[in-house]
Protein backbone atom coordinates (compact mmCIF):
# COMPACT_ATOMS: atom_id res chain seq x y z
CA UNK A 1 0.00 0.00 0.00
CA UNK A 2 1.41 3.38 -0.97
CA UNK A 3 1.85 6.35 1.32
CA UNK A 4 -1.08 8.39 -0.08
CA UNK A 5 -3.46 5.44 0.33
CA UNK A 6 -2.76 5.23 4.05
CA UNK A 7 -3.94 8.78 4.51
CA UNK A 8 -6.88 8.25 2.16
CA UNK A 9 -8.17 5.24 4.06
CA UNK A 10 -7.90 6.91 7.48
CA UNK A 11 -9.44 10.22 6.46
CA UNK A 12 -11.84 9.04 3.78
CA UNK A 13 -13.78 6.85 6.20
CA UNK A 14 -14.72 9.96 8.12
CA UNK A 15 -15.50 12.05 5.06
CA UNK A 16 -17.93 9.46 3.69
CA UNK A 17 -20.51 10.06 6.46
CA UNK A 18 -21.22 13.74 5.98
CA UNK A 19 -23.53 15.91 3.94
CA UNK A 20 -22.86 17.68 0.61
CA UNK A 21 -21.17 21.04 0.46
CA UNK A 22 -22.96 24.30 1.16
CA UNK A 23 -23.44 26.85 -1.63
CA UNK A 24 -20.46 29.08 -2.32
CA UNK A 25 -20.20 32.49 -0.73
CA UNK A 26 -19.52 35.52 -2.88
CA UNK A 27 -17.91 38.87 -2.37
CA UNK A 28 -20.79 40.40 -4.32
CA UNK A 29 -24.50 40.74 -3.59
CA UNK A 30 -25.14 39.48 -0.07
CA UNK A 31 -21.70 40.54 1.18
CA UNK A 32 -20.54 43.86 -0.32
CA UNK A 33 -17.31 43.89 1.69
CA UNK A 34 -14.13 42.30 0.29
CA UNK A 35 -14.26 38.58 0.92
CA UNK A 36 -12.24 37.33 3.90
CA UNK A 37 -12.26 35.50 7.21
CA UNK A 38 -15.26 37.46 8.54
CA UNK A 39 -17.44 36.23 5.67
CA UNK A 40 -16.51 32.61 6.39
CA UNK A 41 -17.20 33.04 10.09
CA UNK A 42 -20.63 34.51 9.31
CA UNK A 43 -21.42 31.33 7.37
CA UNK A 44 -20.06 29.15 10.22
CA UNK A 45 -22.25 30.98 12.73
CA UNK A 46 -25.24 30.44 10.46
CA UNK A 47 -24.48 26.72 10.12
CA UNK A 48 -24.03 26.23 13.85
CA UNK A 49 -27.44 27.78 14.53
CA UNK A 50 -29.13 25.08 12.44
CA UNK A 51 -29.24 21.29 12.97
CA UNK A 52 -26.53 19.32 11.22
CA UNK A 53 -27.69 17.70 7.98
CA UNK A 54 -27.27 13.94 8.45
CA UNK A 55 -28.22 12.99 4.89
CA UNK A 56 -25.81 10.77 3.03
CA UNK A 57 -23.83 12.43 0.21
CA UNK A 58 -25.29 11.85 -3.24
CA UNK A 59 -22.24 10.69 -5.22
CA UNK A 60 -22.93 8.94 -8.55
CA UNK A 61 -22.66 5.14 -8.03
CA UNK A 62 -20.00 4.79 -10.71
CA UNK A 63 -17.72 7.03 -8.62
CA UNK A 64 -18.68 5.62 -5.23
CA UNK A 65 -17.74 2.09 -6.29
CA UNK A 66 -14.24 3.01 -7.51
CA UNK A 67 -11.39 1.24 -5.73
CA UNK A 68 -8.23 3.09 -4.74
CA UNK A 69 -6.29 2.33 -7.92
CA UNK A 70 -9.15 3.40 -10.19
CA UNK A 71 -9.67 6.64 -8.27
CA UNK A 72 -5.96 7.41 -8.19
CA UNK A 73 -5.81 6.98 -11.96
CA UNK A 74 -8.03 10.07 -12.33
CA UNK A 75 -5.48 12.86 -12.40
CA UNK A 76 -5.83 16.60 -12.73
CA UNK A 77 -4.29 17.94 -15.93
CA UNK A 78 -1.33 20.15 -14.93
CA UNK A 79 -1.91 22.53 -17.85
CA UNK A 80 -5.37 23.28 -16.44
CA UNK A 81 -3.99 24.46 -13.09
CA UNK A 82 -5.54 27.58 -11.58
CA UNK A 83 -3.56 30.59 -10.26
CA UNK A 84 -1.49 30.09 -13.42
CA UNK A 85 -0.49 33.71 -13.98
CA UNK A 86 2.82 35.45 -14.51
CA UNK A 87 2.67 37.13 -11.09
CA UNK A 88 1.70 33.96 -9.19
CA UNK A 89 4.27 31.49 -7.80
CA UNK A 90 1.48 28.95 -7.08
CA UNK A 91 -0.52 26.42 -9.08
CA UNK A 92 -3.85 25.06 -7.83
CA UNK A 93 -4.93 21.52 -8.73
CA UNK A 94 -8.07 19.65 -7.67
CA UNK A 95 -8.89 16.07 -6.67
CA UNK A 96 -11.75 14.18 -8.29
CA UNK A 97 -14.51 12.73 -6.06
CA UNK A 98 -14.68 8.95 -5.75
CA UNK A 99 -13.47 5.95 -3.75
CA UNK A 100 -13.66 6.96 -0.06
CA UNK A 101 -14.00 10.66 -0.91
CA UNK A 102 -17.75 10.77 -1.39
CA UNK A 103 -18.56 14.22 -0.04
CA UNK A 104 -18.15 16.94 -2.69
CA UNK A 105 -16.14 20.00 -1.69
CA UNK A 106 -16.69 23.45 -3.20
CA UNK A 107 -13.54 25.37 -4.17
CA UNK A 108 -13.57 29.11 -4.90
CA UNK A 109 -11.02 31.57 -6.20
CA UNK A 110 -10.81 35.01 -4.59
CA UNK A 111 -9.41 37.86 -6.63
CA UNK A 112 -9.39 41.43 -5.34
CA UNK A 113 -11.98 40.61 -2.72
CA UNK A 114 -14.44 38.80 -5.00
CA UNK A 115 -15.05 35.05 -4.59
CA UNK A 116 -15.98 32.92 -7.60
CA UNK A 117 -16.69 29.15 -7.48
CA UNK A 118 -14.71 26.82 -9.73
CA UNK A 119 -17.28 24.77 -11.65
CA UNK A 120 -16.73 21.05 -12.06
CA UNK A 121 -15.64 20.05 -15.56
CA UNK A 122 -14.65 16.54 -16.57
CA UNK A 123 -12.21 18.12 -19.04
CA UNK A 124 -10.03 19.21 -16.09
CA UNK A 125 -9.07 15.56 -15.51
CA UNK A 126 -7.28 12.76 -17.30
CA UNK A 127 -9.25 9.62 -16.40
CA UNK A 128 -6.48 7.27 -17.51
CA UNK A 129 -7.68 3.65 -17.48
CA UNK A 130 -10.72 4.49 -15.35
CA UNK A 131 -13.91 4.24 -17.40
CA UNK A 132 -16.86 6.49 -16.58
CA UNK A 133 -19.84 5.29 -18.61
CA UNK A 134 -22.42 8.00 -17.87
CA UNK A 135 -22.01 11.80 -17.97
CA UNK A 136 -21.24 13.28 -14.56
CA UNK A 137 -23.36 16.11 -13.07
CA UNK A 138 -22.12 19.65 -13.56
CA UNK A 139 -22.46 20.40 -9.82
CA UNK A 140 -20.33 17.43 -8.78
CA UNK A 141 -17.70 19.43 -6.90
CA UNK A 142 -14.26 18.16 -5.94
CA UNK A 143 -12.67 15.93 -3.30
CA UNK A 144 -9.97 18.37 -2.22
CA UNK A 145 -7.14 20.52 -3.48
CA UNK A 146 -3.38 20.82 -3.61
CA UNK A 147 -0.97 23.64 -4.34
CA UNK A 148 2.36 23.46 -6.17
CA UNK A 149 5.17 26.01 -6.09
CA UNK A 150 8.94 26.31 -6.68
CA UNK A 151 9.78 24.74 -3.35
CA UNK A 152 13.07 22.94 -4.04
CA UNK A 153 14.28 24.51 -7.29
CA UNK A 154 13.41 27.79 -9.02
CA UNK A 155 12.57 25.99 -12.27
CA UNK A 156 10.60 23.06 -10.83
CA UNK A 157 7.07 22.93 -9.42
CA UNK A 158 6.75 20.72 -6.33
CA UNK A 159 3.75 19.95 -4.18
CA UNK A 160 3.56 22.37 -1.25
CA UNK A 161 0.32 21.60 0.59
CA UNK A 162 -2.68 19.30 0.15
CA UNK A 163 -6.16 19.31 1.73
CA UNK A 164 -7.88 15.95 1.26
CA UNK A 165 -10.29 14.07 3.51
CA UNK A 166 -12.13 15.42 6.58
CA UNK A 167 -10.01 18.33 7.93
CA UNK A 168 -6.62 16.75 7.20
CA UNK A 169 -3.84 18.67 5.51
CA UNK A 170 -0.15 18.04 4.89
CA UNK A 171 2.59 20.39 3.78
CA UNK A 172 6.31 20.25 3.07
CA UNK A 173 9.46 22.23 3.59
CA UNK A 174 12.49 22.01 1.33
CA UNK A 175 13.86 18.50 0.68
CA UNK A 176 11.08 16.84 2.69
CA UNK A 177 8.75 13.94 1.89
CA UNK A 178 5.22 13.46 3.19
CA UNK A 179 4.85 11.73 6.53
CA UNK A 180 2.62 12.96 9.35
CA UNK A 181 -0.54 15.06 8.89
CA UNK A 182 -2.08 18.09 10.55
CA UNK A 183 -5.82 18.47 11.07
CA UNK A 184 -8.10 21.43 11.45
CA UNK A 185 -9.94 19.90 14.41
CA UNK A 186 -10.71 16.62 16.16
CA UNK A 187 -13.53 15.65 18.53
CA UNK A 188 -13.74 12.67 20.92
CA UNK A 189 -10.35 11.35 19.81
CA UNK A 190 -9.93 9.25 22.94
CA UNK A 191 -13.52 7.99 23.06
CA UNK A 192 -14.59 4.42 22.50
CA UNK A 193 -13.95 2.71 19.16
CA UNK A 194 -15.96 4.38 16.41
CA UNK A 195 -16.99 7.30 18.63
CA UNK A 196 -14.54 9.84 17.21
CA UNK A 197 -16.15 12.65 15.28
CA UNK A 198 -14.34 13.87 12.18
CA UNK A 199 -15.09 17.52 11.37
CA UNK A 200 -14.61 18.22 7.68
CA UNK A 201 -13.85 21.15 5.39
CA UNK A 202 -16.84 21.54 3.11
CA UNK A 203 -15.70 24.65 1.23
CA UNK A 204 -12.44 26.46 0.40
CA UNK A 205 -11.59 29.94 -0.85
CA UNK A 206 -8.12 30.38 -2.34
CA UNK A 207 -6.86 33.94 -2.66
CA UNK A 208 -5.04 34.96 -5.82
CA UNK A 209 -1.64 36.44 -4.88
CA UNK A 210 -1.07 40.00 -6.03
CA UNK A 211 2.74 39.61 -6.12
CA UNK A 212 5.19 36.72 -6.29
CA UNK A 213 6.40 37.47 -2.78
CA UNK A 214 2.92 37.11 -1.26
CA UNK A 215 2.17 34.10 0.96
CA UNK A 216 -0.54 31.66 -0.04
CA UNK A 217 -3.82 32.40 1.77
CA UNK A 218 -6.73 29.95 1.94
CA UNK A 219 -10.00 30.18 3.86
CA UNK A 220 -12.06 27.13 4.79
CA UNK A 221 -15.51 26.38 6.20
CA UNK A 222 -15.55 23.50 8.67
CA UNK A 223 -18.65 21.54 9.65
CA UNK A 224 -19.59 18.57 11.84
CA UNK A 225 -22.51 17.36 13.96
CA UNK A 226 -21.08 19.18 17.00
CA UNK A 227 -19.92 22.52 15.58
CA UNK A 228 -19.10 24.70 12.59
CA UNK A 229 -15.98 26.79 12.13
CA UNK A 230 -14.10 29.29 10.01
CA UNK A 231 -10.40 28.93 9.20
CA UNK A 232 -7.71 30.94 7.46
CA UNK A 233 -4.44 29.28 6.50
CA UNK A 234 -1.48 31.49 5.57
CA UNK A 235 1.24 29.36 3.98
CA UNK A 236 4.83 30.58 3.69
CA UNK A 237 6.97 28.12 1.71
CA UNK A 238 10.67 27.74 2.38
CA UNK A 239 13.31 25.58 4.00
CA UNK A 240 10.88 25.30 6.93
CA UNK A 241 7.46 25.94 5.45
CA UNK A 242 5.07 27.44 7.99
CA UNK A 243 1.28 27.52 8.10
CA UNK A 244 -0.34 30.18 10.27
CA UNK A 245 -3.83 29.13 11.34
CA UNK A 246 -6.65 31.38 12.53
CA UNK A 247 -9.92 29.72 13.56
CA UNK A 248 -13.28 30.60 15.07
CA UNK A 249 -15.37 27.61 16.21
CA UNK A 250 -19.11 27.81 16.92
CA UNK A 251 -20.38 24.79 18.91
CA UNK A 252 -23.82 23.26 18.38
CA UNK A 253 -23.57 21.51 21.76
CA UNK A 254 -21.34 21.57 24.83
CA UNK A 255 -18.00 19.94 24.07
CA UNK A 256 -15.61 18.76 26.77
CA UNK A 257 -13.44 16.76 24.38
CA UNK A 258 -12.52 19.28 21.71
CA UNK A 259 -9.01 18.72 20.33
CA UNK A 260 -7.23 21.79 18.95
CA UNK A 261 -4.28 21.84 16.52
CA UNK A 262 -4.23 18.02 16.21
CA UNK A 263 -1.34 16.17 14.59
CA UNK A 264 -1.54 12.56 13.35
CA UNK A 265 1.43 10.29 12.71
CA UNK A 266 2.75 6.71 12.59
CA UNK A 267 5.13 4.87 14.91
CA UNK A 268 5.75 1.16 14.40
CA UNK A 269 9.34 0.27 15.35
CA UNK A 270 12.12 2.30 17.01
CA UNK A 271 15.21 1.79 19.14
CA UNK A 272 13.12 1.81 22.33
CA UNK A 273 10.44 -0.55 20.95
CA UNK A 274 11.66 -3.34 18.71
CA UNK A 275 8.52 -5.48 19.02
CA UNK A 276 8.83 -9.01 17.62
CA UNK A 277 9.64 -7.86 14.11
CA UNK A 278 11.91 -9.68 11.67
CA UNK A 279 11.97 -6.65 9.32
CA UNK A 280 15.47 -5.85 8.11
CA UNK A 281 14.86 -2.14 8.72
CA UNK A 282 15.94 -1.03 12.21
CA UNK A 283 13.23 1.63 12.58
CA UNK A 284 9.89 2.42 10.95
CA UNK A 285 8.16 5.66 11.91
CA UNK A 286 7.05 9.07 10.61
CA UNK A 287 7.69 10.58 14.05
CA UNK A 288 9.66 9.30 17.03
CA UNK A 289 8.68 11.65 19.83
CA UNK A 290 6.47 14.37 21.28
CA UNK A 291 8.26 17.62 22.15
CA UNK A 292 6.50 20.12 24.41
CA UNK A 293 7.51 23.62 25.43
CA UNK A 294 5.66 24.23 28.69
CA UNK A 295 4.48 27.62 29.80
CA UNK A 296 6.98 27.39 32.70
CA UNK A 297 9.90 27.26 30.25
CA UNK A 298 10.55 23.52 30.69
CA UNK A 299 11.02 21.40 27.57
CA UNK A 300 9.66 17.83 27.67
CA UNK A 301 10.53 14.95 25.36
CA UNK A 302 8.33 11.85 25.26
CA UNK A 303 9.61 9.05 22.97
CA UNK A 304 6.78 7.45 21.05
CA UNK A 305 5.84 3.85 21.61
CA UNK A 306 3.87 1.08 19.91
CA UNK A 307 1.93 -0.03 22.98
CA UNK A 308 0.17 -3.33 23.55
CA UNK A 309 -3.06 -1.44 24.29
CA UNK A 310 -4.26 2.11 23.72
CA UNK A 311 -2.30 4.58 25.82
CA UNK A 312 -3.32 8.17 26.58
CA UNK A 313 -0.85 10.60 28.19
CA UNK A 314 -1.77 14.04 29.48
CA UNK A 315 0.63 16.93 30.16
CA UNK A 316 -1.23 19.65 32.06
CA UNK A 317 -0.06 23.21 31.40
CA UNK A 318 -1.04 26.85 31.28
CA UNK A 319 -0.33 28.94 28.20
CA UNK A 320 1.99 26.44 26.49
CA UNK A 321 4.68 27.75 24.19
CA UNK A 322 4.47 24.86 21.76
CA UNK A 323 4.21 21.16 21.07
CA UNK A 324 4.81 18.87 18.14
CA UNK A 325 5.54 15.43 16.77
CA UNK A 326 9.18 15.27 15.72
CA UNK A 327 11.31 13.00 13.58
CA UNK A 328 14.68 13.23 15.33
CA UNK A 329 16.40 10.26 13.71
CA UNK A 330 17.73 11.89 10.54
CA UNK A 331 20.23 9.34 9.21
CA UNK A 332 19.47 6.87 6.43
CA UNK A 333 21.23 4.24 8.55
CA UNK A 334 18.46 4.57 11.15
CA UNK A 335 15.96 3.12 8.67
CA UNK A 336 17.79 1.49 5.72
CA UNK A 337 14.74 2.18 3.53
CA UNK A 338 15.59 3.23 -0.02
CA UNK A 339 11.95 3.76 -1.01
CA UNK A 340 10.16 5.31 1.96
CA UNK A 341 13.08 7.56 3.01
CA UNK A 342 11.80 7.97 6.55
CA UNK A 343 14.80 10.16 7.40
CA UNK A 344 13.30 12.90 5.18
CA UNK A 345 9.89 13.02 6.85
CA UNK A 346 9.11 16.44 8.36
CA UNK A 347 8.54 17.31 12.01
CA UNK A 348 5.48 19.48 12.74
CA UNK A 349 5.71 21.91 15.65
CA UNK A 350 2.73 23.98 16.80
CA UNK A 351 3.45 27.45 18.24
CA UNK A 352 0.48 29.23 19.89
CA UNK A 353 -0.24 32.85 19.14
CA UNK A 354 -1.64 34.54 22.22
CA UNK A 355 -2.56 32.93 25.54
CA UNK A 356 -4.26 29.54 25.33
CA UNK A 357 -5.06 29.39 29.03
CA UNK A 358 -5.26 26.18 31.04
CA UNK A 359 -5.42 22.76 29.48
CA UNK A 360 -3.28 19.79 28.50
CA UNK A 361 -1.16 18.56 25.65
CA UNK A 362 -2.57 15.12 24.98
CA UNK A 363 -0.84 12.16 23.35
CA UNK A 364 -2.72 9.05 22.23
CA UNK A 365 -0.79 5.98 21.04
CA UNK A 366 -2.54 2.96 19.51
CA UNK A 367 -1.10 -0.50 18.90
CA UNK A 368 -0.32 -1.40 15.29
CA UNK A 369 1.18 -4.42 13.56
CA UNK A 370 2.29 -2.59 10.39
CA UNK A 371 3.67 0.68 9.08
CA UNK A 372 0.59 1.69 7.06
CA UNK A 373 -1.63 2.82 9.94
CA UNK A 374 -1.60 6.23 11.62
CA UNK A 375 -1.58 5.28 15.30
CA UNK A 376 -0.38 8.46 17.05
CA UNK A 377 -2.36 11.65 17.75
CA UNK A 378 -1.19 14.76 19.63
CA UNK A 379 -3.35 17.81 20.36
CA UNK A 380 -4.22 20.60 22.83
CA UNK A 381 -7.23 20.03 25.09
CA UNK A 382 -8.56 23.20 26.77
CA UNK A 383 -9.60 22.77 30.39
CA UNK A 384 -12.84 24.70 29.89
CA UNK A 385 -15.53 23.04 27.74
CA UNK A 386 -16.77 24.70 24.56
CA UNK A 387 -20.39 25.87 24.78
CA UNK A 388 -22.99 27.05 22.25
CA UNK A 389 -23.03 30.81 21.91
CA UNK A 390 -19.41 31.09 23.11
CA UNK A 391 -17.11 30.95 20.06
CA UNK A 392 -13.72 29.32 20.54
CA UNK A 393 -11.05 31.47 18.93
CA UNK A 394 -7.55 30.18 18.43
CA UNK A 395 -4.45 31.12 16.44
CA UNK A 396 -1.17 29.28 16.00
CA UNK A 397 1.63 28.51 13.58
CA UNK A 398 2.71 25.04 12.44
CA UNK A 399 6.26 24.60 11.14
CA UNK A 400 7.48 21.77 8.92
CA UNK A 401 11.00 21.24 10.22
CA UNK A 402 13.94 19.10 9.18
CA UNK A 403 16.13 20.26 12.07
CA UNK A 404 15.75 20.14 15.83
CA UNK A 405 17.18 23.32 17.34
CA UNK A 406 14.16 24.69 19.15
CA UNK A 407 15.94 25.25 22.47
CA UNK A 408 19.50 25.74 23.73
CA UNK A 409 19.74 22.85 26.17
CA UNK A 410 20.78 19.30 25.41
CA UNK A 411 18.27 17.09 23.61
CA UNK A 412 17.44 13.40 23.87
CA UNK A 413 19.06 11.52 21.00
CA UNK A 414 18.25 7.89 21.88
CA UNK A 415 16.19 5.86 24.32
CA UNK A 416 16.94 2.20 25.02
CA UNK A 417 15.04 -0.18 27.29
CA UNK A 418 17.40 -2.85 28.65
CA UNK A 419 16.20 -6.16 30.09
CA UNK A 420 16.81 -6.31 33.83
CA UNK A 421 18.75 -9.57 33.68
CA UNK A 422 21.06 -8.22 30.99
CA UNK A 423 21.68 -5.00 32.90
CA UNK A 424 22.10 -6.49 36.35
CA UNK A 425 19.41 -4.15 37.65
CA UNK A 426 17.36 -6.98 39.13
CA UNK A 427 20.22 -8.08 41.37
CA UNK A 428 20.95 -4.53 42.44
CA UNK A 429 17.36 -3.94 43.49
CA UNK A 430 16.59 -7.40 44.87
CA UNK A 431 13.45 -7.49 42.74
CA UNK A 432 12.26 -9.88 40.07
CA UNK A 433 13.40 -9.12 36.49
CA UNK A 434 9.88 -8.21 35.40
CA UNK A 435 9.59 -5.49 38.06
CA UNK A 436 12.91 -3.81 37.34
CA UNK A 437 14.22 -2.20 34.16
CA UNK A 438 17.22 -0.20 33.09
CA UNK A 439 16.75 2.73 30.74
CA UNK A 440 19.60 4.25 28.74
CA UNK A 441 19.02 7.82 27.63
CA UNK A 442 21.49 9.59 25.34
CA UNK A 443 21.65 13.38 25.65
CA UNK A 444 23.41 15.49 23.03
CA UNK A 445 23.92 19.16 22.21
CA UNK A 446 23.70 22.14 24.49
CA UNK A 447 26.76 22.43 26.74
CA UNK A 448 27.39 18.69 27.11
CA UNK A 449 30.58 18.65 25.03
CA UNK A 450 32.11 20.81 27.77
CA UNK A 451 31.19 18.22 30.43
CA UNK A 452 32.31 15.10 28.57
CA UNK A 453 35.83 15.03 30.13
CA UNK A 454 34.37 15.41 33.65
CA UNK A 455 30.82 13.99 33.74
CA UNK A 456 31.04 13.86 37.54
CA UNK A 457 30.04 17.53 37.55
CA UNK A 458 26.66 16.63 36.06
CA UNK A 459 23.78 15.24 38.13
CA UNK A 460 21.15 12.83 36.81
CA UNK A 461 17.82 13.99 38.24
CA UNK A 462 15.38 11.07 38.00
CA UNK A 463 11.94 10.35 39.46
CA UNK A 464 9.44 7.49 39.10
CA UNK A 465 5.77 7.51 40.13
CA UNK A 466 4.78 4.91 41.12
CA UNK A 467 8.02 3.05 41.75
CA UNK A 468 11.45 4.19 42.80
CA UNK A 469 14.81 4.93 41.25
CA UNK A 470 17.29 2.22 42.31
CA UNK A 471 20.46 3.66 40.78
CA UNK A 472 21.71 6.13 38.17
CA UNK A 473 25.01 6.59 36.36
CA UNK A 474 26.42 8.86 33.68
CA UNK A 475 29.20 8.24 31.12
CA UNK A 476 30.50 10.16 28.11
CA UNK A 477 29.20 9.13 24.69
CA UNK A 478 31.70 10.47 22.16
CA UNK A 479 29.66 9.15 19.21
CA UNK A 480 27.01 11.79 19.82
CA UNK A 481 29.26 14.32 21.60
CA UNK A 482 27.16 13.98 24.71
CA UNK A 483 26.40 11.88 27.77
CA UNK A 484 24.59 8.59 28.34
CA UNK A 485 22.49 8.26 31.48
CA UNK A 486 21.56 4.85 32.90
CA UNK A 487 18.53 4.70 35.18
CA UNK A 488 17.42 1.57 37.07
CA UNK A 489 13.74 1.63 38.05
CA UNK A 490 11.81 -0.71 40.31
CA UNK A 491 8.04 -1.14 40.70
CA UNK A 492 6.42 -3.03 43.54
CA UNK A 493 3.68 -4.82 41.61
CA UNK A 494 3.05 -6.17 38.16
CA UNK A 495 0.82 -3.84 36.16
CA UNK A 496 2.14 -0.66 37.76
CA UNK A 497 2.39 2.09 35.15
CA UNK A 498 5.33 4.23 36.21
CA UNK A 499 5.79 7.74 34.88
CA UNK A 500 9.53 8.37 34.60
CA UNK A 501 11.22 11.77 34.37
CA UNK A 502 14.93 12.37 33.83
CA UNK A 503 17.01 15.46 33.11
CA UNK A 504 20.62 16.57 33.58
CA UNK A 505 21.57 19.34 35.98
CA UNK A 506 24.69 21.16 37.11
CA UNK A 507 24.97 23.86 39.76
CA UNK A 508 21.22 24.08 40.09
CA UNK A 509 20.71 24.74 36.36
CA UNK A 510 19.08 22.32 33.91
CA UNK A 511 21.46 21.23 31.15
CA UNK A 512 18.91 19.23 29.16
CA UNK A 513 15.28 18.90 28.29
CA UNK A 514 13.27 16.49 30.45
CA UNK A 515 12.94 12.93 29.20
CA UNK A 516 9.60 11.42 30.20
CA UNK A 517 8.46 7.85 29.63
CA UNK A 518 5.70 5.46 30.70
CA UNK A 519 6.87 1.99 31.75
CA UNK A 520 4.38 -0.73 32.64
CA UNK A 521 5.84 -3.43 34.88
CA UNK A 522 4.63 -6.81 33.63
Amino acid sequence: MTEPSRRAIVTGLAAAAFAPSAPALSGEGRNPKPFGFEAVEARARELAAAPFDLREPALPPQLAKLDYDAWRDIRFKPDKAFLNAADSPYRLQLFHPGFLFKRPVTVNLVRRGVATPIPYQASLFDFGRTKIEKPLPVDLGFAGLRIHTNLNKPNLLDELIVFLGASYYRFLGRDQLYGLSARGLAIDVEGSAGAEEFPFFREFWVETPEARSDPLVLHALLDSPSLAGAYTFTVRPGEETSVSVRAALHPRRELATISLAPLTSMYFIGENDRQASDDYRPELHDSDGLLMAAGTGEWLWRPLDNPRARRISSFADSNPKGFGLLQRDRSFEDYQDLEASYHRRPSYFVEPEGAWGEGSVMLMELPTDNETADNVVAFWRPKAPARPGEPVRIAYRVRAMGRDDLHRNARVANTYVVGAAASGAARASEAGPALTRRFLVDFTGGDLAYWMPEPGGVEVVATASPGRIVATSLVPNPHIKGLRAAIDVRCEAAGDASELRVFLRSGGHALSETWTYTWVAA
